[in-house]
């Protein structure tokens, strides 16, 4: 017989604003334990040097993380321009240079070219796969290999400031699977300066705020107490971008059971994708068609 799982049947989004000098597995770890969580997992990792939402899902929360995950993220970042690292970001070797510096205008010409859908080629230091191994893995081992470019798309690409000849602060919004770093490296190339990223922040991600967001030492400070839950987000958060339809009582029944269900809806068209309640709690996840929700995703 399975053993009883350890810690509270607890379910929510925690936004964590993430400092430097931390992995997101840890940070992972440490929301875990201070509420005592049976379960939790996060809706897209963030670099240890880099700072910014971290959405942590607790329990019946982590069966809504491609939600969050496939939207939209806003970041703020700095490229130094003049070298290229190994992992183009600051924490990399430098692997070539330049003695070239861009101005405004040269930055400004090249931007179109990276906004729209593109493609990117990855860091070599990330968590793609290779042959069934994260690609940091590999490269960290000294191997070399070669990336397939991914589509991208990228709804804003701004600069922002040039505090100095040598660096430059972007914005960008951009959808799934989208690294900054490779951004800088790219963007870097085209002006034929070459640069990597020197600061990151994530300032949203899908429904969550950094701004809104608990820091670690608070987290830690308030672990075990009754106050840590006031920074529980309800499981329904990540649906944010989707309409809710209540279920019937009949139709929640068979809603649990992955079965089409009955709902009371309005202003949701045949197909569309919308989420189903019932008596105040997410229940499932899928598309509208005459009067039901046929689940994709069950979420309790």
């Amino acid at each position: 017989m399975a053993g009883k799982r350890r810690g509270r049947p607890v379910s929510g989004w925690v936004v964590v604003d993430k400092p430097a000098g931390i992995g997101s597995t840890e940070v992972v770890a440490r929301v875990r334990r201070a509420f005592d969580a049976q379960k939790a997992g996060h809706a897209g990792t963030l670099d240890p040097a880099a700072t910014g939402v971290l959405a942590v899902a607790l329990g019946e929360a982590t069966k809504t993380v491609p939600w969050v995950t496939d939207g939209e993220k806003g970041y703020r970042f700095g490229i130094r321009w003049g070298a290229e690292t190994a992992t183009d970001d600051a924490e990399g070797a430098v692997t070539a240079t330049a003695a070239t510096r861009p101005d405004r205008a040269a930055i400004e010409a090249a931007l179109p070219a990276f906004r729209g859908d593109i493609m990117q080629v990855p860091p070599q230091v990330s968590a793609v796969k290779v042959a069934g191994e994260r690609a940091y893995d590999r490269a960290r081992a000294g191997e070399t290999f070669v990336l397939e470019a991914r589509p991208l798309h990228v709804a804003r690409l701004d600069l922002v400031a040039m505090p100095d000849a040598d660096s430059a602060e972007f914005e960008m919004i951009c959808g799934r699977g989208g690294y900054v770093r490779a951004i800088a490296r790219d963007v870097g190339r085209a002006l034929g300066c070459l640069g990597h990223v020197h600061w990151l922040r994530r300032e949203w991600s899908g429904p969550f705020r950094a701004a809104d967001g608990i820091d670690m030492e608070t987290l830690d400070r308030l672990a075990g107490t009754p106050e840590l839950d006031r920074w529980l987000h309800p499981v329904a958060a990540a649906l944010a971008g989707l309409p809710e339809c209540r279920a019937t009582d009949e139709g929640a029944a068979r809603l649990r059971h992955g079965n089409p269900g009955q709902v009371i809806a309005s202003g949701i068209a045949w197909g569309d994708p919308a989420w189903a309640s019932h008596r105040g709690r997410a229940l499932a996840v899928g598309h509208y068609r005459a009067g039901e929700l046929h689940p994709v995703r069950v979420l309790v």
